[in-house]
């Protein structure tokens, strides 16, 4: 018996394998907390390559991508995943508060730290996907989630529903560890590119 390894069949397992080394991959560089931003704009590089058809080695390409997206990734995170950290435990705060005023601070709290992990989310994949300045990356990061709302919706609700998910049904933690980021990653980077180009067009 002769096994083809350039067959359909064994590229596609080959691609499943390298899917999975890749997500457990992220999961043990954000272990450290400090190293989300970089990781995360790590992997939207690799996913948003590789969702272009530019193809690349996305388990070598992600190790790579860790040190040259390291300050700009670690920014971004700083700048946006700690506000949204810190309106979401406000947002609890107030739900079991009891107050009058709590529905509504809730609200705007939720919203905020929503805002903000969009703000999050395309921050990261510009680093991965841009060599632009830490300045016009932060500007473009707060920008898009209101230039492309309903985008931005679609975008947000990918990890949100996967949350979910893993909070009602706690064995889809299974799937979360083994290709949830990677395959979620690689469906939001079609999202991210219409969009990316789309605004490059308009500029």
């Amino acid at each position: 018996m002769r096994i083809d390894p350039d067959s359909k069949t064994m590229q596609g397992a080959s691609t499943f394998v390298s899917f999975i080394v890749l997500n457990v991959l992220f999961v043990l560089t954000c272990i450290p907390v400090v190293t989300i931003g970089m990781a995360t704009s790590a992997l939207f590089e690799v996913t948003l390559r590789y969702s272009d058809e530019e193809g690349g080695h996305l388990v070598k390409d992600y190790l790579r991508a860790l040190k040259t997206d390291a300050l700009r990734g670690t920014v971004v995170f700083v700048c946006f995943a700690l506000p949204m950290l810190v309106l979401t435990f406000s947002g609890l705060f107030w739900a079991f508060s009891g107050s009058a005023v709590s529905i509504a601070a809730v609200v705007v709290a939720l919203i905020g730290a929503l805002y903000f992990f969009a703000a999050f989310l395309y921050g990261t994949a510009l680093v991965g996907r841009y060599e632009s300045g830490l300045r016009q990356t932060l500007r473009n990061a707060m920008l898009l989630p209101v230039a492309e709302s309903w985008r931005t919706f679609v975008l947000v609700i990918i990890p949100v529903t996967a949350a979910s998910l893993s909070a009602v049904f706690p064995a889809f933690l299974i799937v979360i560890a083994t290709i949830g980021f990677s395959v979620g990653a690689y469906a939001s980077g079609f999202l991210l590119r219409s969009i990316f180009t789309r605004h490059s067009q308009a500029s």
